[in-house]
């Protein structure tokens, strides 16, 4: 499963192209099976106060994150939000996307899923 935070569209463009199990955070949601997140970077390298509110419930069942940010603000803060929550869930930070991001990120993406839960797909 992924579970993924969307604000200008690229992240959840992303995730219908990935055709994997996945549902959109939502306040005050519960989730007790083991997903992958997948965030964008808020302001300048900040994590998102809605997934920051969301992993205070759920981050002991997150294996991986991903993120999508724009190169175009620098390597600093590019993804900055996903290096934040890899170090502080001591998880792996699966991929930087820029944008909606190119074949090979998806690739990945999906590789890191099948390793993590098998080959679920959707549609």
């Amino acid at each position: 499963m992924i579970a993924y935070a969307s604000r200008t569209g690229n992240v959840r463009y992303i995730v219908s192209r990935l055709q994997l199990p996945a549902f959109e955070i939502e306040e005050n949601r519960s989730f007790t099976d083991p997903y992958l997140l997948f965030t964008y970077t808020d302001g300048i390298g900040e994590v998102p106060s809605k997934v920051k509110r969301f992993l205070e419930q759920n981050g002991n069942y997150c294996r991986g994150v991903i993120v999508s940010g724009n190169s175009n603000f620098g390597h600093q803060v590019f993804g900055a939000a996903g290096d934040a929550i890899a170090a502080e869930l001591q998880i792996p930070l699966i991929r930087k996307v820029d944008m909606r991001g190119f074949s090979d990120d998806y690739t990945a993406i999906q590789d890191f899923y099948e390793q993590c839960f098998g080959k679920e797909r959707v549609g």
